[in-house]
């Protein structure tokens, strides 16, 4: 029998052909094989409980036996057309019933292509230039979302530092840079700059809760100064809540990017706005000095749409975001639990939907706060998570609908040990 690749030569067999070794989003030295439900396997055979699921879209899990059906169901009948086609006109509808801010949507391929159209219409329907963001949110890759994405020093703010090479100045001079959660700091802004299209925030920035009355106050500067409001839920959409952190904390922005959950595991986002706001995507309406060009070869692709409809009927079904939430308590209460009784200063950030660790004494409220006061005990923590077979970011938790009781005990078992692992350094 003809031996199989083993991890070692698939890690050696991407080095050759890949910058860095990998795809640029993940931890190179892991190449995983298969996933099944809330476990996946590595080439080596290693299996692991998935608190990565793809950076969050397999919300129930892999293979699911709906979504998997329905997308059988698809395939024989077409993978894509570029051309309008049922199944996403049928998506549309649903995500335009489910987001308060959309009226109408657009689809793209990617979470970061959607927020860099935001941006774009954000522009053309103001007529103004400059994009306010905050320090540490993360929009995707385009130029505007690359500015103080994670900077390595500490700037004055608004000034707005590249996190890439390749962008000219001219980017960061239409970017004004915020702390999050400082209303005073956005309001000094505004007064200052007449010529801000948008502000964008992600609603839940990184693992950073907003604090009480934040989103509510940031809509209220909009209004105030005739700026959009863009939410990006590119991550909270369709996990916070059905309806997202638009539905989760009762504040509804202008434009609203989506994805991950919407194409079921896919390849698909959109961007959503009112009728007024999205007809700069039609021509015969604002005029050919107004109109937003944008096509995609992939946008609303079948195979995405179906496997997207299919899951956001599964999270509508009673007690789906109870469940979720209860899920993901447990995995707070589990690690907070262990790390208090060993002593070790930490805070649980973020939403039970979403979270991580800091090993900090501190209350993080934004980039500068959100940090490890002893960044060697998240490195231990996280690599003796690994070895205990849970697979996550060292920065993010995602929880799922395909997590078992079973699940969530072996997964007690390895923060015990990683704790220790801390605690014996």
């Amino acid at each position: 029998m003809q031996k199989l690749t083993s991890q070692a030569e698939w890690i050696s067999r991407a080095q050759q052909v890949l910058p860095a070794g990998g795809f640029g989003n993940f931890d190179p030295g892991i190449v995983i094989a298969r996933g099944e439900g809330s476990h996946v396997w590595d080439e080596d055979g290693n299996e692991y409980i998935d608190y990565l699921i793809g950076s969050g879209p397999m919300l129930l899990g892999h293979g699911h036996p709906e979504v998997m059906e329905a997308v059988l169901e698809q395939l024989p009948k077409g993978m894509t057309f570029f051309a309008n086609n049922a199944k996403g006109i049928e998506l549309a509808e649903a995500i335009v019933e489910a987001v308060p801010c959309c009226e109408q949507v657009r689809f793209v391929a990617s979470g970061g292509e959607a927020d860099m159209y935001a941006i774009r219409l954000a522009r053309a329907y103001t007529g103004r230039d400059k994009i306010l963001k905050f320090e540490g949110g993360y929009h995707g890759m385009s130029a505007e979302a690359q500015m103080s994405l994670a900077p390595d020093t500490r700037v004055n703010f608004p000034q707005a530092v590249p996190d890439s090479a390749g962008i000219p100045q001219g980017v960061a001079d239409q970017m004004l840079i915020a702390p999050f959660n400082d209303l005073a700091a956005v309001e000094t802004l505004l007064a200052g700059h007449n010529d801000v299209a948008a502000i964008m925030v992600e609603p839940l920035q990184r693992t950073i809760l907003a604090e009480p009355g934040y989103l509510q106050g940031l809509r209220g500067l909009c209004d105030k100064y005739s700026v959009l409001l863009i939410f990006d839920e590119i991550v909270t959409g369709f996990r916070l809540a059905y309806g997202g952190a638009q539905e989760r904390y009762g504040v509804t922005p202008d434009i609203c990017t989506l994805g991950k959950i919407i194409g079921g595991g896919f390849p698909l986002a959109a961007l959503g706005a009112s009728t007024e706001i999205m007809q700069h995507f039609d021509k015969s309406i604002v005029g050919g000095d107004k109109w937003l060009m944008q096509l995609g070869t992939l946008s609303g692709n079948p195979i995405a749409s179906v496997a997207g409809l299919k899951t956001m009927e599964i999270l509508r079904r009673d007690g789906s975001y109870d469940r979720l939430r209860a899920i993901g308590k447990e995995l707070q209460d589990m690690q907070s639990d262990a790390l208090r009784a060993a002593d070790i200063p930490h805070q649980i950030c973020g939403d039970a939907t979403l979270f991580d660790v800091f090993f900090t004494r501190g209350t993080c409220r934004d980039y500068r706060t959100a940090k490890h006061d002893n960044p060697q005990r998240n490195a231990t923590y996280n690599a003796t998570l690994r070895r205990q077979g849970i697979f996550k970011s060292p920065g993010k938790l995602y929880p799922s609908l395909a997590l078992t009781k079973a699940d969530l005990e072996r997964t007690r078992h390895a923060v015990q040990e990683a704790v220790q692992s801390i605690y014996d350094e």
